[in-house]
């Protein structure tokens, strides 16, 4: 909750003028009882003047309900304004702590349970500003200006209607911590659902493909039971208080029947201020009734906040030191010294790598060749910060990457990870990611160095083609082309290819690497592959297993040494001749 008062403290004045708004409604509302007492006990009375007695006050009541809904109007959209700008602002700053957030948190959390957080449970965070906080500022105005009109017109009377008001007090403690218990639970399960529904849609060709649509219909069927039940009890508890608040009210309404009837008859109370009495109790029955109301929004909120503070909280852990490096441009020197890394996360605890030495001079190329899970991608990884490394260090021109400035370090640096991840643009747009002020000469370029040239031939709107979620429209071998056409138009000083090339055949493998000759010149290049096509042609290769370099080298040195390069190089050129027979 302290956390939410900074965006509420920006707001105070609207939230101050909505309050006094409110306020000067509440004063309206309680003359109208007044000039209602007038006219009846005018009436009641006889007197000469009642039929001109009543004229006023029918014309006080109605200039009273005119002005009072005008301003009523402006109390309520300054404060559910107010909300909305408070859920604007709040979403917009929790978007922007999701991107300092590292890689590892990610690998860690569920999108869609993200994706919850980020409108459903903000949502909630809003309607407590906005509706649960003019109910929370109505309740206690309306409660005191009926409370002490009502003992100004009888003491006896009011301290009768007030007798079932504490059992109300004790069910709203009662059901508070239940409500909230059983907030959380609910925002749980639509999270749990959310995700699912994510992930589901993200693979729906792999459930099609294995034929389990039912299964995965039974799945959804059994978190979105869970999510109606928790949703159902919920509902119960509200429909518990609820009732219980109504019954309380008509209680105090029946003993003020009962015992101020007694009293009108008596003559100690006239039958217009008994009338005006009976307002003011239905008066302050309704915010008392709303409580049940306030108590939901509220619980929703606050499970809310829970939520949001979990992702508020974390600290990110890759982020710019206190006086960071800021260079006016890489040249593109890479060292790796007795580097090890480790994912700290549960199942993860074994280093990934081990003891990595490695040094590549600026504006020349390394491979990096391994099997499946040797390390080679959390290798390439450490080079933009992506990761930190565990001991050991990783610098660029002889800094540690640590003590660069993240925007500037990445800024020089293109990266074409493992897994090709394109945006739901076209594929010029796609391309201009990573560079804006690119041009149509230089995007055409660059689609011509990643082989795409033959391919934009074939698609309906050529460059302007919508490549679809994630790059659902294209083969792998496009999206992988398409992101190496990204990295380059970047124009950087280091390029870093995390197996950019794996699936791609091996002509266009050719044609990509002949065309990268000129855009390695004078770059920094680190080519992560397990295939040795890929890095045959680099200044220098270095062999990873479980995590270690075990050889290093040229191309020719390595195969001379006959060790795990050479045997890799033997069983390509074998499935080589098997695909080419």
């Amino acid at each position: 909750m302290k956390r939410l008062w900074q965006y509420v403290l920006r707001y105070r004045l609207r939230y101050l003028v909505g309050t006094a708004c409110l306020f000067t409604t509440a004063s309206m509302v309680m003359a109208i009882p007044y000039f209602t007492r007038l006219a009846i006990d005018a009436i009641r009375g006889g007197a000469p003047d009642a039929t001109s007695v009543v004229a006023r006050c029918a014309g006080a009541i109605v200039a009273l309900a005119l002005f009072q809904a005008l301003v009523r109007t402006l109390s309520r959209t300054l404060i559910f304004n107010t909300g909305r700008d408070i859920e604007y602002e709040l979403r917009n700053d929790l978007f922007r702590h999701l991107e300092t957030l590292p890689q590892a948190y990610y690998q860690r959390q569920r999108t869609g349970d993200l994706m919850s957080r980020l409108v459903n449970d903000i949502g909630a965070v809003r309607l407590m500003l906005g509706p649960g906080i003019l109910t929370f500022i109505n309740t206690p105005v309306y409660c005191t200006y009926a409370f002490t009109l009502m003992l100004f017109m009888d003491v006896r009377l009011t301290l009768a209607a007030m007798v079932p008001f504490p059992i109300l007090l004790w069910v709203v403690k009662h059901y508070s911590r239940a409500m909230m218990e059983a907030t959380m639970r609910t925002q749980e399960k639509l999270a749990d659902m959310s995700s699912f529904v994510q992930e589901h849609l993200s693979g729906i060709h792999v459930v099609k493909a294995y034929v389990r649509e039912e299964a995965r219909a039974e799945t959804f069927r059994e978190l979105n039971d869970e999510f109606k039940y928790e949703s159902m009890e919920v509902a119960k508890l509200r429909g518990r208080v609820f009732p219980f608040i109504r019954i309380v009210s008509s209680l105090g309404v029946l003993v003020v029947l009962y015992y101020g009837g007694i009293l009108v008859v008596g003559g100690s109370l006239t039958l217009g201020e008994l009338v005006a009495f009976i307002a003011y109790l239905h008066i302050l029955a309704w915010p008392i009734m709303a409580l049940g109301w306030m108590i939901t929004i509220y619980q929703r909120g606050r499970a809310a906040l829970v939520r949001l503070g979990e992702i508020l909280d974390t600290v990110p852990t890759i982020r710019n030191r206190p006086d960071p490096v800021i260079a006016s441009g890489l040249r593109g020197e890479i060292t790796f010294e007795g580097v090890e890394f480790g994912y700290a996360s549960p199942g993860n605890g074994h280093p990934i790598l081990r003891e990595i030495d490695l040094r590549v001079p600026a504006g020349s190329s390394l491979g990096v060749i391994g099997r499946t899970g040797s390390g080679k991608s959390t290798l390439a990884m450490l080079v933009p910060r992506l990761f930190d490394v565990t001991a050991g260090r990783v610098t660029v021109d002889g800094i540690d990457v640590r003590d660069w400035e993240l925007q500037r370090l990445r800024s020089g640096i293109g990266f074409v990870p493992q897994d090709p991840f394109l945006f739901s643009q076209s594929i010029g747009q796609n391309i201009e990611f990573a560079r804006p002020d690119v041009t149509q000469e230089e995007v055409m370029r660059m689609i011509e160095m990643a082989g795409l040239d033959a391919d934009l031939a074939e698609f309906p709107h050529g460059v302007e083609t919508q490549v679809g979620e994630r790059g659902v429209t294209l083969s792998g071998g496009q999206k992988q082309r398409l992101t190496l056409a990204r990295a380059v138009a970047r124009d950087p000083r280091i390029l870093v290819l995390d197996d950019a090339l794996s699936s791609v055949d091996a002509a266009t493998e050719k044609r990509i690497l002949d065309e990268l000759e000129d855009v390695m010149r004078d770059r920094t290049t680190i080519i992560i592959s397990h295939r040795v096509s890929s890095v045959r042609l680099t200044d220098q290769i270095a062999v990873v297993e479980n995590g270690r370099i075990v050889e290093r080298g040229t191309h020719p040195e390595l195969v001379e040494l006959d060790g795990v390069y050479a045997d890799l190089y033997r069983r390509q050129r074998l499935t080589d001749e098997l695909e080419a027979m």
